[in-house]
């Protein structure tokens, strides 16, 4: 396994799952998207992941404008890694998804390796009313949302990276998508190492428990041997102990709001980089290790530079 001392800590600002009902903290403007990744980099993290909404609905939006507004306010305060996704949401095309790509060229960027259903409509279970009108069915609709990374989907979104300079970041929500990965490198449309992140507890993939995590680094070290690092999302709660586990067994971490929403059992997070800190924290006392620096983590994941991105 490709290892590195000190650990990779990715801060996810405010995804796609959460809705504002859930926590005031959770960032929606560019302006408190943009403040919140400079203070979860001042806190420790060296990579932002990035997703846009609408500043008024608070839903989330595919707008390049958007996009372009926040990666360029977190880059101009801060030497962190600005990290979009191609994710998205429920309500996005594939098309719109990945625009963010040729549009930002951006270091790199969020990639998924298969499709599978994504519920989100559990979490309705856990709120007697909503404060905005599209926030209940956005998620009930979700019962029948079908997350498409198709093979061909996947290659292209490759060639996108590769005419770009940009460098995937693997997000593999079970076992199979490792195996897909592994597909994708054998064709050479991966070049090694490679970034993959375990994303652990989203409703239609893999379960967020640390059985689960040794299968799916044990799968992964079969697979690529030295050839990759990972890192480690644990949903909800499954936040720490995950990433306690991910950075134990030589691995990196992503947290935020993005993910989870709470600090500890009923303690709302106040914001992103509230959780990058507690990450920081366990890090050093339980798992003894280190906190990379942008500078490191580029080096380490062979980063094109900030100086070669577009926005």
């Amino acid at each position: 396994m490709k290892h590195h001392d000190d650990v990779i800590i990715t801060a996810a600002l405010t995804g796609a799952i959460h809705v504002p009902t859930m926590s005031p903290n959770l960032p929606v403007t560019p302006a408190e998207i943009i403040e919140d990744g400079i203070a979860a980099a001042e806190a420790g993290a060296s990579i932002i992941h990035v997703h846009a909404r609408d500043p008024e609905s608070g839903e989330p939006s595919s707008d390049p404008a958007l996009f372009r507004e926040i990666a360029s306010g977190i880059r101009a305060e801060t030497d962190a890694i600005v990290q979009p996704t191609t994710g998205g949401s429920a309500a996005m095309s594939v098309e719109e998804r990945i625009a963010t790509v040729p549009e930002l060229e951006p270091e790199t960027a969020s990639c998924n390796m298969g499709s599978m259903n994504f519920g989100m409509y559990p979490l309705l279970n856990a709120y007697d009313e909503f404060d905005r009108d599209w926030e209940p069915d956005y998620l009930d609709d979700s019962r029948d949302f079908i997350f498409r990374n198709t093979f061909g989907d996947i290659e292209s979104l490759l060639e996108t990276f590769d005419e770009c300079g940009t460098k995937p970041e693997l997000e593999c929500y079970d076992v199979g998508h490792l195996y897909t990965a592994k597909h994708f490198l054998d064709r050479g449309l991966l070049e090694p190492p490679l970034r993959i992140q375990f994303v652990m507890g989203i409703h239609g993939g893999i379960g967020a428990d640390p059985e689960q995590l040794t299968h799916m680094y044990r799968t992964a070290e079969k697979l690529f041997g030295d050839q990759y690092s990972f890192s480690v999302i644990g949903a909800g709660r499954q936040e720490f102990p995950l990433g306690v586990q991910g950075v134990s067994m030589g691995g990196h971490v992503r947290v935020g709001l993005e993910d989870n929403l709470y600090r500890g059992r009923g303690e709302l997070a106040a914001s992103n980089a509230d959780l990058v800190e507690k990450m920081v924290e366990l890090t050093k006392s339980v798992a003894g290790r280190e906190i990379a620096t942008p500078e490191q983590t580029r080096e380490f994941l062979g980063l094109k530079g900030q100086d070669a991105v577009n926005f």
